[in-house]
């Protein structure tokens, strides 16, 4: 049976993103929402546009948590404590929850670019305080732009990859693969996600200066796969 990849948040645009992009790899996509009406509505529009065999449903963010494999975790940082506490619940042992998101806030009337602090250290370890123990996390895409995402065209960006479980890391390296022009790295264990999360800032940053839109990192001297 094929798995099934949730994106939690899925009709915002780093979801919705990720949510094209994982459908048109060929993966069944479950776009997770706070109202489900919302999520069918998105699936609706990201299957008329990938068009053939796309395996694109629309759910609640409860059922499409309890109906996955493989969750991947795109809401806001403000929500992300009231939606795990909601989930508690609904996860089946062994799935695997890939966490994107960045501490951001925006100053008045400006962009989000001022990372806020958090208690665990990143978004990520607070999310694994959040999750329960049969449910293993990594901490990837933070620094892929939800405007590269929705596009059709390869990506420019290396992908770190963070977690404290293997398995975890290889199915986040993984989807990282289905993603043209994306390279997964290996970014060690999850408390490096403080520093992979820093990096979103520094990234909106440089888009903002120089009036781009997909501004991404790359690492070098290290074997091309």
């Amino acid at each position: 049976m094929a798995r099934k990849i949730a994106i939690l948040g899925g009709t915002g645009a780093e979801g919705s993103g990720l949510a094209f992009r994982m459908a048109k790899a060929g993966e069944h996509v479950l776009i997770g929402s706070r109202e489900a009406a919302r999520a069918q509505g998105a699936a609706k529009v990201l299957s008329e546009r990938i068009g053939g065999a796309a395996r694109i449903e629309g759910l609640d963010n409860a059922s499409a948590a309890a109906a996955c494999d493989v969750a991947v975790l795109t809401v806001p940082f403000s929500g992300v404590v009231a939606l795990l506490k909601q989930l508690k619940t609904v996860w089946k042992p062994g799935t695997v929850v890939i966490d994107t998101t960045v501490p951001l806030a925006a100053t008045v009337g400006g962009a989000a670019t001022r990372m806020l602090g958090v208690w665990q250290g990143s978004a990520a370890e607070q999310t694994k305080e959040l999750l329960p123990a049969s449910v293993s996390l990594a901490a990837a895409f933070q620094n892929l732009g939800a405007e590269v995402l929705a596009s059709e065209n390869p990506v420019d960006c290396d992908v770190l990859v963070c977690s404290d479980d293997e398995n975890a890391k290889q199915v986040a390296s993984e989807l990282v693969g289905k993603i043209p022009g994306a390279r997964a790295l290996n970014g060690g264990k999850l408390e490096n996600a403080r520093i992979v999360e820093s990096l979103t800032a520094l990234l909106i940053g440089l888009n903002m200066r120089y009036k781009v839109h997909g501004a991404g990192i790359r690492f070098t001297g290290l074997p091309v796969k």
